[in-house]
């Protein structure tokens, strides 16, 4: 079920959303070689619990971090560890805020240091891809043209999206109906509606779009190898189109 949110419930969304936004703000601040995953991830957590909030994915079916940090060849769900940033790497960090009953989610890839003009590309593409898709966030369009308008931007450079995970709808819950995939049909799909808050988040692969899981039975790695990068936003579809909820 598609929960259309209503004034109030969008006021709470804010607040949530923009904490989220300030932990990022913290994290770009911290990305630098020899930091480690761990201090980045006890930084979030305190800061949330300093501002009355908790991190949405601690415990979440059984999550054991406050952020994902996903590192080179990781795409998603990569878990903080002793590991440091070397000079080189990409890292992404996806994160949210639990706040009064709600939740907010983003993420962003970074380069630690200076990277190669290709990997700087792809960390590119997956903003770029995100901002094509929140183009066509307005009403009455279909998740099928969001998710169309990612995968040509994607392909355009000769990358591929993830196709075995997706964006999904945000609120009381971290991950509410509806899925929105990062490649599909325009035409296709449900219909966007006033009200309904997305969490849209292409993740954009060097090279093959298959992944699997490490025995952690969390952290999500290329099947190839190579470089994933990861953008995400909560988005609210207003009848003046979208709105990005993840900023401070």
């Amino acid at each position: 079920m598609i929960h259309i949110k209503s004034a109030s419930e969008i006021a709470k969304m804010r607040l949530a959303c923009a904490l989220t936004a300030q932990c990022m703000n913290i994290v770009e601040t911290m990305i630098k070689p020899g930091v480690t995953t761990r201090e980045i991830d006890k930084k979030i957590e305190d800061f949330l619990k300093v501002n009355g909030a908790t991190p949405s994915f601690k415990g979440y079916n059984g999550y054991p971090a406050s952020i994902c940090a996903s590192i080179n060849e990781q795409v998603v769900h990569g878990i903080p560890s002793s590991r440091k940033l070397l000079s080189g790497d990409i890292i992404g960090i996806d994160l949210g805020a639990y706040l009064d009953g709600f939740h907010g989610d983003m993420a962003r890839t970074y380069a630690v240091g200076d990277v190669l003009d290709d990997v700087q590309l792809l960390i590119d593409t997956a903003k770029d891809s995100f901002d094509a898709g929140l183009s066509n966030m307005v009403v009455g369009a279909r998740v099928g043209d969001v998710s169309a308008s990612i995968d040509a931007v994607i392909r355009s450079r000769g990358f591929t999206a993830v196709r075995s995970l997706c964006g999904h709808g945000i609120g009381r819950a971290l991950h509410e109906e509806p899925e929105v995939p990062n490649f599909g049909t325009k035409g296709r799909g449900i219909r966007l509606r006033s009200g309904m808050i997305l969490a849209v988040e292409p993740m954009v692969n060097q090279g093959t779009y298959d992944v699997y899981s490490l025995q952690d039975g969390w952290t999500i790695v290329t099947a190839d190898g190579k470089l994933s990068a990861h953008y995400e936003n909560t988005v609210l579809i207003t009848d003046n189109g979208p709105q990005i909820l993840t900023i401070a």
